[in-house]
């Protein structure tokens, strides 16, 4: 299908129609943020589900119950999906969701309210490889092209949600000081355990040495592949056909060596590098 039948703009920004209406936005934006709420954040294919695995584990103390019940849509559902008007009664407190939008379209609710965030980055040569496989096997994306085509599709910002340094930047430049909390997927690969650590430091959870190694197994790349709560087996193939593509593909970071061209990597690098000029932060890899 094409990018209009997909696609539909709502206020600048790229939404697939498949799961987001202007039903599921409006209740979003009217969506009542409780003080001990916390928010998982991402630019697509930046580790999403996998913060939703840990998230629901470091809220409840390790409790691998819903992990192994509830499916991850509705155990840490998405603020702008429609699943959410159908699942927020049933969420105890601490609530954990998820969201991919800019801080510019989050509801008023959340300005006013101590709801913690955690922004999760990752390498953007790696978020482009694994959301170009991801829209070979995605029904509600349109077919990425050839990988080259895809590429300046996505410096473009003419990819669902956007500009990968739009909505960087866009979580970096808040008023939210002391809560957010900001961590990479490369951190993540490298030591999970101590990612824990400071993800329990952060939402005041303190779990023990024992409970952040119990959850750090049960959230490595393989133990989420595996569960058929997390890793979408459970939608129809015509919704996401693994024959195309796996969902979970490989769970590393600098897969994209193996993808991009000289030519291709010199051209990403000097647009992104452009477009993050003057910024104050830092990120945790480089752009070269």
């Amino acid at each position: 299908m094409s990018s209009e039948e997909l696609y539909w703009d709502y206020r600048g920004l790229i939404l697939p129609k498949m799961i987001h209406n202007a039903e599921s936005m409006e209740f979003a934006q009217e969506f009542k943020f409780k003080d001990d709420d916390v928010m998982a954040v991402t630019y697509p294919k930046s580790g999403t589900v996998w913060m939703q695995e840990i998230l629901r584990l470091v809220l409840n103390g390790g409790d691998l119950k819903p992990i192994q019940t509830i499916p991850n849509f509705d155990r840490v559902p998405w603020l702008e999906g429609e699943r959410l008007s159908f699942v927020v009664d049933q969420l105890k407190s601490p609530r954990a969701l998820v969201t991919h939008l800019p801080y510019h379209l989050m509801p008023a609710s959340f300005h006013t309210s101590k709801a913690k965030v955690i922004y999760v980055v990752r390498d953007p040569k790696d978020v482009l490889v694994s959301s170009y496989y991801f829209h070979q096997m995605a029904a509600l994306l349109e077919d990425p092209g050839t990988f080259d085509e895809f590429l300046e599709k996505f410096l473009d910002g003419r990819v669902a949600y956007g500009k990968w340094t739009d909505h960087v930047k866009s979580w970096r430049h808040t008023e939210l000081t002391d809560r957010i909390m900001y961590i990479s997927y490369e951190e993540m690969v490298q030591d999970l355990p101590a990612s824990l650590r400071r993800l329990s430091g952060f939402l005041g959870t303190n779990l023990s040495e024992d409970t952040i190694q119990k959850v750090a197994e049960h959230c490595t790349f393989k133990a989420i592949k595996t569960n058929d709560m997390a890793n979408f087996s459970l939608l129809p193939k015509e919704y996401m056909d693994t024959d195309k593509s796996p969902f979970f593909r490989k769970g590393i970071a600098g897969d994209w060596k193996n993808h991009f061209s000289p030519e291709q990597l010199a051209r990403f690098t000097s647009l992104i590098c452009k477009e993050m000029e003057g910024e104050s932060f830092s990120l945790p890899w480089s752009l070269d």
